[in-house]
Order: structure tokens, then C-alpha cells, then sequence
């Protein structure tokens, strides 16, 4: 039997139809494939339409949310270091930052910024524009002074300047220079055996004369062993509870720990040094334990020796009024004996009439002391807020802040 395939002209084109729909089909997934996803017409926008930055000379840091369906940069239109965004590219919807940096020098600075999207640059430039500075020499804290120890050391007064600058210091014959940079002055102090002695450091622009600055230093009488002021912490708010930015002794820098004042490692709260840096002052322990804070040796001294140890103190209370435990222990390691071996601090702070927690530091009642019978070279303070594993003990809390600790020779 013989079968015949006959295609008669109805048939052959409805099979052209077919062939054409599935030609149309393969073009537009080759077509989708070729745009790699991106679908729609490209858009690049900036939330709220900025146009640039004007900024005074301390600089700023300004945050921007990008919409759009492609990939984008940010290009600066000529090379600068004093700003830059971040990050400089990204894909569809995203953040980014500038960040000006604080203009030191006497000119205004400007830039633009092009936004390149898909390989396109946008018609629209971002302008950045910042403030000219003046000439300027700054002592931070120089209102309130140096102090210096009898005994005598180092002493580094922080400058920050963008003229050239040279410095003096009057009545300084108990003063040397150890290093001068752009950004220290270092002195060393000899040894005070006479009365409180004070020099004045002035710093000066020989091109701006009437450009000044200076500051005071103050060594203390010579029966002054050790004065502490912990003038050199700038950590956390002066606020006692507010804990941010607070830093305990582990962290501290290398110079911060060469200043000699030390603590000891707590096994009960994970080998920690349970002491905080504030402010210009110090918080002892935390939450279930307690932490305690050891100064230098008294290495002044050349014989056994009675001191009296003043010191300011103020004990932790809640924003809410809640209160730890307020027993300091005081002791020594190393020779001499304590009049004491602990002290209730109870000048409890006032949050509604002090509210930055500075006025207490002042009043009477915050000033606490004590007497070491038999100091030697040797002799080093401990303070100790209630003990060191609180857990169970008490209101389980005993945190202390301690600030202007003195040793002083009595006989």
C-alpha cells in the first residue's frame, strides 16, 4: 500500500502562520535576554532633588537614597581629598554619603560631582561648596589649666593650629623641652621641693601677631606626691547614667595606660578590668561586680612616709532614682597601713538640679580622705567598689565614680 502526504495550500499556510509566531517568540526572548532584567525605560533619581552641599569649615556628612533601575557612580570632576562619597557606585535602589572634611586652610573649596548611570552621565551636576577658614591656634582646655605633681614628669599641652607657630614660657626655669610637633608641646617638670610654683606657656603666629594663645601650669608644693586630675580621659558623657561611649581599662590606648593607674583582672567577670573611662573621671564596676582602680607608686618618696589621700567621689543612681550599693574599700599594696578600710559615699546626685552631673564634683560633701601610715616608694592606692563578685550580695551593684585623687606628705 502506498501512502501519499499531500499538502494542499489551506494546510501549507497555516504551517507558515505557526513558523512565524514561534520566529516572533525566540526574537523576544533574545530580546529580554539582551536587556540582562532591566526592564522599562532607565530612571535615576535622589530622594528630595538635591543639587549639592554648601558647608561651613568644620565640614559635614550628609546621607542620600538613590531610586533608580540601573547601574550609577559618583564622579568627582577633578581630584580633591577634602570630600568624597560613599560608596562611589552602586546598582538600582541604594545609599550613599558625603562626607566634607573641616577646611583648615584660607580658601573656599568647591567641586562637582557627575552621577553616571549605565554608562551615561547625568545632566545634572552635584555641587559642593565650603567656607574659608580665618587663622587659628587652640589649647583645648587651657581655661581650666595644667597641673603637675611635685614630684615632677612629663607634661603635654595638645595644640591645633593652621599657621606656623613658636611658643615661650615665663617663669620657667623648672620646665625643659622634651619634643616639639605640629600637634604637642612636651615639657618636663623637675622636682618641686619648695612652694606651689606656676608658669605660663604662650603660644603665638610670628605672621599674625595679634594671634595668641596660653595656658597656665601648675606644679604643687613639695609635700604634693601625687594629684591626679584624669584631665586626659575624654570618653562618654559627664552624665552618670549615661553609659554611652563609656571605656573600660581594657581598651585604652597605650598612652592612657602609660600613665601608670591600673586595675586588676576580674575572673569573676570574665578577666576584665572592671574600670570606665569618663569624662575626666572614672567609674568603678558594673552590674554584678565590682572593679578597683590602683594608682602608681608612690615613688617620691625616699623613707617611710604618713600622706593623706583626698579624693572626690559620687555613687551611682539611676536615671530613676534607683541606688547601688555605696561602700568604697580602700587599702594599699605593697608597705603602709590605712586609717580606713572603707568609706560610705553617700553625696547621691540630684538629676533635676544638676543635670550634666557637674556641679556635684564641686561641693564639699563629695571630697572624701584618708590616712597611710608608713608609705615607701613602693606604696600604691587601691579603691575597690564594694568587692568584686556582687552577684547575690547586696543590691548586687555597687558602682562608685571617682575623680581628683591627691597624696599629700603630713609629716
Amino acid at each position: 500500500m502506498i501512502t501519499r502526504n499531500i499538502l494542499n495550500s489551506k494546510s501549507l499556510g497555516r504551517l507558515c502562520t505557526t513558523l512565524l509566531v514561534l520566529v516572533a517568540l525566540v526574537s523576544v526572548s533574545c530580546s529580554d535576554d539582551d536587556d540582562s532584567g532591566m526592564q522599562g525605560a532607565a530612571y535615576f533619581k535622589i530622594e528630595d532633588n538635591p543639587t549639592g552641599i554648601v558647608t561651613g569649615v568644620k565640614g559635614v556628612s550628609k546621607t542620600y537614597t538613590v531610586r533608580s533601575n540601573r547601574p550609577w557612580q559618583i564622579v568627582a570632576k577633578e581630584n580633591v581629598d577634602w570630600v568624597k562619597a560613599f560608596p562611589a557606585e552602586g546598582e538600582d535602589d541604594g545609599i550613599f554619603k558625603f562626607t566634607v572634611k573641616e577646611n583648615n586652610t584660607f580658601d573656599t573649596r568647591s567641586v562637582n560631582f557627575a552621577f553616571i548611570v549605565d554608562g551615561k552621565e547625568e545632566p545634572v551636576l552635584f555641587r559642593v561648596d565650603q567656607e574659608a577658614n580665618v587663622p587659628f591656634i587652640l589649647l583645648p582646655n587651657a581655661e581650666d589649666g595644667i597641673a603637675i605633681a611635685s614630684a615632677g614628669g612629663n607634661v603635654d599641652i595638645a595644640i591645633k593650629a593652621n599657621v606656623d607657630w613658636n611658643y615661650t614660657v615665663e617663669n620657667a626655669d623648672w620646665l625643659s623641652e622634651i619634643e616639639v610637633t605640629e600637634t604637642k608641646i612636651t615639657l618636663l617638670a623637675s622636682k618641686n621641693t619648695g612652694e606651689e610654683r606656676i608658669a605660663k606657656l604662650i603660644v603665638s603666629a610670628p605672621g599674625y601677631p595679634d594671634l595668641t594663645k596660653e595656658v597656665s601650669i601648675t606644679q604643687s608644693s613639695g609635700n604634693v606626691i601625687l594629684e591626679e586630675k584624669f584631665d586626659w580621659l575624654n570618653y562618654g558623657s559627664t552624665i552618670f547614667y549615661t553609659t554611652t561611649g563609656e571605656t573600660r581599662m581594657d581598651s585604652w590606648t597605650p598612652d592612657e595606660m602609660a600613665r601608670g593607674w591600673n586595675s586588676t583582672v576580674s575572673e569573676e567577670a570574665g578577666g576584665q578590668k572592671v574600670v570606665y573611662a569618663r569624662t575626666g573621671f572614672l567609674k568603678l564596676g558594673k552590674t554584678g561586680y565590682g572593679g578597683d582602680l590602683i594608682s602608681p607608686a608612690l615613688s617620691a618618696l625616699t623613707e617611710p612616709t604618713n600622706v593623706r589621700v583626698t579624693f572626690k567621689a559620687v555613687p551611682y543612681k539611676t536615671k530613676g532614682g534607683a541606688e547601688d550599693d555605696n561602700i568604697l574599700k580602700v587599702n594599699v599594696i605593697g608597705p603602709g597601713v590605712t586609717s580606713v578600710n572603707s568609706l560610705t559615699i553617700d553625696n547621691w546626685p540630684d538629676y533635676d538640679a544638676d543635670h550634666e552631673c557637674t556641679a556635684i564634683w564641686l561641693k564639699e560633701e563629695s571630697t572624701y580622705e584618708f590616712i597611710i601610715t608608713g608609705a615607701t616608694a613602693e606604696t600604691q592606692l587601691r579603691f575597690l567598689g564594694g568587692d568584686f563578685n556582687l552577684v547575690g550580695v547586696g543590691k548586687g551593684k555597687n558602682r562608685i565614680f571617682l575623680d581628683d585623687i591627691t597624696v599629700k606628705i603630713i609629716d
